[in-house]
């Protein structure tokens, strides 16, 4: 009994010291849960703030001009949605009176959707008074995708037809046409989400799948704006946004991470969706 009661006194005491310092060891503040799922069933993982190489190394197989490797802080952590918003999600705030064209079952990525249409999704997705939902940051992208890796990919420095969606077009670039059958997948479109592994950060087809629009406009990097960076201002002469990770219809180098792609504001692709970003106030 003499050794129980000290135990329960060293437990109290260790309890008693750990409020003082940091308050209660449950949820504290909005924000601090690891997960978050809205009324419309969009999943969101909390990506915590940091530091990463943004850009690629001189000798990365693959890497173009604009990919300068450069340090970058970003000082808030915020939730990332875990999926590419898909078609039920999008029909769910938009109506089948604005889905025109785009095709797939409720669990594809919805795509053929320009920067402005996912803007208007934002606008109404914000109207339910759930939160602050906007794209991401080209920065917080990357650092998502990256998930603290420094390689190529994800996973690695080399990609593979079991890793992610590339490379399904039976026209123009074919390389994983079989794999994607055998696993009872279509060609020539997007997967379903969730198809392949999630990364670290628990983020599905950051690498592949589908384009994501980004917050920022296309620009070269500005290293001397290197915390929470939010690319260039806005003008007449911009019209081109920047689009991430990748898709089924090329190569697996247009995957990497660190890749950088964009199309005017305006355009529609069959290759091209989104995911959000979640505000933590």
């Amino acid at each position: 009994m003499p050794n129980l009661t000290r135990r329960s006194l060293m437990a109290f005491f260790m309890f008693f010291t750990a409020f003082i310092l940091n308050g209660l060891p449950c949820k504290a503040e909005q924000g601090t849960e690891k997960t978050f799922t809205n009324s419309l069933g969009m999943e969101f993982v909390l990506i915590p703030k940091g530091a990463f190489l943004m850009g690629t190394p001189m000798d990365e197989p693959g890497r173009e001009k604009d990919e300068l490797q450069h340090k970058v802080i970003l000082e808030k952590p915020f939730y990332m949605q875990t999926t590419e918003v898909t078609v039920r999600q999008w029909i769910s705030v938009m109506g089948r009176s604005f889905f025109g064209g785009k095709k797939g079952e409720d669990d594809m990525p919805v795509v053929k959707v320009s920067w402005q249409d996912c803007v208007s999704f934002i606008k109404k997705l914000n109207a339910l008074n759930e939160g602050a939902y906007r794209l991401p940051t080209e920065a917080e992208w990357e650092y998502a995708c990256r998930a603290g890796s420094k390689t190529a990919y994800g996973w690695g420095n080399d990609i593979d037809c079991s890793k992610a969606n590339y490379s399904t077009n039976t026209l123009k670039s074919s390389e994983c046409v079989s794999y994607a059958k055998g696993r009872g997948l279509e060609p020539d479109q997007p997967s379903p989400v969730k198809s392949y592994a999630p990364n670290a950060f628990g983020l599905y087809d950051m690498n592949g799948n589908v384009w994501e629009w980004c917050q920022d406009w296309y620009a070269p990097y500005d290293v001397n704006k290197t915390t929470n960076p939010t690319g260039p201002e806005s003008g007449s002469d911009k019209v081109d946004k920047v689009r991430r990770g990748g898709s089924w219809y090329g190569a697996g180098q247009r995957c990497r991470s660190g890749n950088r792609n964009f199309s005017h504001f305006a355009n529609r692709y069959q290759t091209t969706g989104f995911r959000l970003v979640k505000e933590i106030k």
